[in-house]
């Protein structure tokens, strides 16, 4: 999600910041845009959509502008799209997954999959979010710039 702000109308993108111990007192390079995995036969604008909603809480609608995809240094392949629009970060609520932790102990805990989120202008997002999906951003910007 992206909104206008200001005078001179400055982007502003909203990220999530991923809860769960690993997490926790990492800031730089961990915040990204919600996403998630797709479920079977689902196309990957709408699987984008859902896990919106399902990470944020906030229902979405509208004319989605596409940002292409990323390989993240995990592997993952991340797909992206641009709605503006505009919500409260601080009434966000995450769905919760299960991950073992500590490490290798067997020992099972349920985590938020997004512990909080935040609006950043671009300058801000780019110190923020996750390496790989620093190319979303400029896309966004590019195709902003020429609309």
């Amino acid at each position: 999600m992206y909104r206008r702000r200001g005078a001179n109308r400055e982007i502003e993108v909203l990220l999530a910041h991923p809860g769960g111990p690993i997490w926790a007192n990492k800031d730089a390079a961990s915040w990204t845009i919600p996403k998630g995995e797709f479920d079977g036969d689902e196309q990957p604008l709408a699987a984008a959509i859902r896990e919106f909603q399902e990470e944020t809480g906030f229902q979405i609608d509208g004319d989605f502008l596409e940002l292409g995809a990323v390989r993240q240094k995990s592997g993952k392949l991340v797909y992206a799209w641009a709605l503006e629009g505009d919500c409260d970060p601080a009434v966000l609520v995450s769905n919760t997954c299960e991950i073992e932790w500590p490490p290798r102990s067997g020992q099972k805990i349920e985590i938020p999959e997004v512990d909080r989120g935040a609006w950043f202008s671009l300058p801000e997002a780019r110190v923020k979010i996750m390496a790989a999906q620093a190319a979303f951003l400029v896309t966004l910007a590019q195709k902003l710039s020429t609309a």
